[in-house]
């Protein structure tokens, strides 16, 4: 099995988890291939980023969505599909945990595989 987060950025938010107040969010866009099937997950985990070096992520806060399982490998036109639409992902991931994510605040630039 292979996995790659093909895309993953951090950003400020806004999310009270488990009673604990979330200041940012880790997003991203994985692909899992393994014995001829490829699929596609988007994610986001808040995280409590109370002091600008606070990068401690924790996962209790997290929700993920499979945007695309099936057979095949890794595609250049499917992922520029996903890219395309991945913050909308993100933030009906981040609503379904009753939080906000501030895509016009980025914490660290993205990184992509």
């Amino acid at each position: 099995m292979k996995t790659v987060d093909i895309f993953e950025q951090y950003f400020e938010a806004d999310c009270v988890y488990n009673g604990r107040a979330r200041h940012a969010a880790s997003v991203k866009l994985t692909a899992t291939s393994d014995a001829g099937s490829i699929t596609y997950e988007a994610s986001v985990s808040f995280f409590p980023h109370d002091t600008p070096e606070d990068f401690g992520i924790s996962y209790d806060a997290f929700a993920a969505e499979t945007l695309y399982s099936g057979k095949g490998r890794r595609s250049k036109k499917r992922e520029a599909e996903l890219d395309a639409s991945k913050f909308d992902h993100f933030a009906a991931l981040a609503e379904s945990l009753n939080g906000k994510i501030y895509f016009d605040k980025p914490l660290i630039e993205a990184r992509r595989s």
